[in-house]
């Protein structure tokens, strides 16, 4: 069995990151599949999905690391095309990846204690996004 479902985020800009466990896991119970996997995936190319522990020191250390990694800069291909100030959004939502697969056990995330998935803006100003749930199994 596939089950899909959607969640629609309103971001704040550049770093802004929301937990999406509780979310994914509502799509999980409404699907009623019990043993299988959940691939959760951000429908656009500047934001990303993955897992960390969702608490405020990360929350603000992940985007920090981000910028000192690929910080702002003219110097971007895409800048050079483009000049909307967002290829480090791009190249760092890249680097982490638009999408994430977690196990689903007795129709729950198989996840570790302290791990939640988290939905990433890396673009530079606020966005309305779309996150796709796809769970399959039985």
């Amino acid at each position: 069995m596939v089950y899909q479902d959607e969640i629609s985020l309103t971001t704040r800009g550049h770093g802004d990151m929301h937990d999406l466990t509780p979310l994914v896991e509502q799509s999980i119970a409404r699907s009623g599949i019990q043993v299988g996997m959940v691939n959760i995936f951000n429908i656009g190319s500047t934001a990303s999905i993955g897992t960390i522990e969702f608490e405020p020191g990360l929350q603000q250390d992940l985007p920090q690391l981000l910028d000192r990694l690929i910080p702002p800069s003219k110097a971007y291909g895409h800048e050079q095309a483009w000049n909307d100030g967002n290829g480090h959004s791009h190249l760092q939502a890249t680097w982490l990846g638009p999408s994430l697969t977690v196990p689903v056990r007795q129709g729950r995330l198989k996840l570790g204690t302290w791990q939640q998935i988290f939905h990433l803006e890396c673009d530079i100003k606020p966005r309305q996004r779309t996150v796709s749930i796809t769970v399959y199994g039985e």
